[in-house]
């Protein structure tokens, strides 16, 4: 089954099967201020800027929420819009990119409320980073950019270069689905909250009045639970994954993990194993490395690199995978890629290092290096 089905399945069995599409920003309870997530596609990257720049700077407004229902397809949505008219949507990807970086960084108390699907491309980025991130049951992660010959992007080779061992690599290149409960594990997410326990704290954060870290803290633990993996969770593997996804190339990784299904009780990774083998080769590559990359570089070096190699992508630079992903995976949907380069063999290492290469200058992401341009473009 591909990614793509699994995460419509999780999504359609969430919320009784419907998801509040409505998008809202600017929400304001006294010292708070709340910003609705459901669909990126929709979200008006600008808007949402503006908003968190005037906050920000604004001495009554304490605390930031964000909060997010589910955006499943919003990755989905991203693609076909790229698929269909190509370079239409750069300008967006860049102030999203742009955003990133100011999550990431923002000055004051920000509260995410992640409460159902989301994507490394999507929504994830917006909200795992904040300094409180909270889940819930329903909650599930992917990263499956490797599937359709795209790459993790907005941050997610800074967020998963720093995971545990070489479990970043892992979830890069194979796609699989991480739940709160092993987000809060592993670190990518603070608390781990039921979900009919959310309204409550919503109610409680909103009446807090402080953004003290502590305070807030406090507060979100009066209605956390401690994180129990389940016995079957994929965490529960790490020596495994450590030993295969260390290996210095996607070949020698897949050779590693097939040695490991021939074991006795390893019959998980055989899944796993068929998507990894079925994903775009160039996409692999590509991925690789930009983990790898990641650990040696900041937060402004990976979104800058995860830019150009979207740009790169989009161009088509070496590979048209990206846009036979999609037609396969999500328009056509006949679930048969054809990639080009057809195999790993095929890939010629110098020809990634051109993803990788630097954009023309008035191309480039641009990262505010002083706090007095912090909030210019």
């Amino acid at each position: 089954m591909s990614i793509f089905l699994r995460l419509r399945k999780l999504e359609m069995a969430q919320e009784g099967g419907s998801i509040d599409e409505q998008i809202a920003v600017g929400e304001q309870k006294g010292s708070v201020r709340w910003v609705n997530v459901n669909r990126t596609r929709q979200l008006n990257v600008l808007k949402l800027a503006e908003h968190l720049e005037t906050w920000e700077k604004d001495d009554k407004v304490k605390l930031i929420m964000i909060k997010g229902l589910g955006i499943a397809s919003s990755v989905v949505d991203d693609l076909q819009m790229f698929y269909d008219g190509q370079y239409s949507g750069l300008k967006n990807v860049y102030r999203r990119y742009w955003l990133c970086f100011h999550i990431h960084t923002y000055k004051k108390t920000q509260v995410s409320l992640v409460l159902g699907m989301t994507l490394g491309g999507g929504g994830a980025p917006l909200m795992l980073p904040t300094k409180f991130s909270v889940v819930t049951e329903n909650t599930v992660l992917a990263t499956p950019e490797a599937s359709f010959g795209f790459h993790i992007d907005c941050g997610f080779s800074y967020i998963y270069s720093r995971l545990p061992g070489h479990l970043g690599e892992f979830l890069a290149l194979t796609g699989e689905i991480l739940n709160g409960k092993e987000l809060v594990a592993i670190g990518m997410a603070t608390h781990f909250v039921p979900r009919v326990k959310v309204l409550a704290l919503e109610a409680r954060l909103g009446r807090l009045d402080s953004g003290d870290t502590d305070v807030v803290r406090s507060t979100i633990e009066q209605f956390s639970e401690k994180v129990d993996l389940d016995k079957d969770s994929i965490l529960n593997k790490q020596s495994i994954i450590n030993a295969c996804f260390s290996k210095e190339s996607v070949k020698q990784i897949i050779q590693a993990f097939e040695a490991e299904r021939s074991k006795e009780g390893n019959e998980w990774i055989t899944p796993i194993l068929k998507r990894l083998k079925q994903s775009s080769p160039t996409g692999l590559k590509i991925n690789l490395r930009s983990i790898r990359e990641g650990r040696r570089q900041t937060l402004g070096d990976c979104l800058k690199k995860e830019f150009r190699i979207t740009v790169n992508i989009l161009r088509s630079t070496i590979s048209p995978d990206a846009f036979e992903g999609v037609r396969a995976l999500t328009i056509a949907k006949d679930n048969c890629p054809r990639w080009n380069p057809a195999t790993l063999d095929e890939v010629d290492d110098e020809e990634i290092n051109l993803v990788f290469k630097p954009l023309e200058d008035d191309l480039e992401l641009r990262i505010p290096e002083t706090e007095e341009n912090r909030w210019g473009d």
